[in-house]
């Protein structure tokens, strides 16, 4: 398997899980390393196959391209309709304080609506700016890279809409961890450190941007 792009990357042949998703992504997993691929690329790419070959596509460029030396099962299982997921309780503390002083995030935005519905499932919280650009933001307790590309679908199907497009992203969490911040700052998304307790409290919450 031979990644091309920002950086270049590669893996020996071994067994591995390859999983391709509708939403244009697709992830090479091994028996380790938890829930985390080996290597991946991110939606919306395209997916190229040929006889004992998978070569996916972005936009921007960056190709994976994976030989495949012989395939022990190919399944196709249609998932259905995500209902979501379910926030923990500081999650959804987080979004519920924000959403009733989103000027604690920056002081030039004004709430549209809590849970603002897409396709895919609610948006947290769809901000205006003071120049009138829509604002998605994303709250997470701590922030990872699956929140963020999370962020970047909701993006997706909400810059679908001309009166909301081109949409800015925002990821709030009380901790974003380094990896998650390289691939927002990537993205173009904004990435916001909150401190819960000085938010319940209604202080002025401290604040990091990145």
């Amino acid at each position: 398997m031979v990644y091309e792009g920002r950086l270049g990357a590669r893996l020996p042949p071994a067994l591995r899980l390859i999983l391709v998703k509708a939403d244009g992504s697709i992830a090479v997993h091994a028996d380790a390393k938890a829930y985390k691929p080996l290597n991946w690329m991110s939606p919306p790419c395209t997916l190229q196959e040929s006889a004992g070959l998978l070569v996916a596509s972005s936009p921007g460029g960056e190709s994976l391209r994976i030989e495949l030396h012989e395939v022990l099962h190919d399944h196709n299982v249609e998932l259905g309709d995500d209902p979501g997921l379910a926030k923990d309780g500081v999650e959804a503390e987080l979004q519920e304080l924000l959403a009733r002083r989103v000027q604690a995030l920056r002081a030039d935005l004004a709430l549209v609506r809590r849970e603002y519905p897409t396709d895919i499932g609610p948006v947290d919280l769809l901000c205006r700016d003071a120049d009138g650009r829509a604002v998605v933001v994303e709250v997470k307790r701590i922030g990872e890279i699956a929140g963020v590309e999370q962020l970047l679908r909701y993006q997706e199907r909400l810059d679908l809409d001309g009166t909301l497009a081109p949409t800015l992203g925002m990821f709030v969490a009380t901790r974003i961890k380094p990896q998650a911040r390289v691939f927002a700052e990537a993205r173009g998304v904004e990435c916001v450190e909150i401190d819960l307790e000085e938010l319940r409290a209604g202080a002025p919450p401290d604040l990091r941007l990145f």
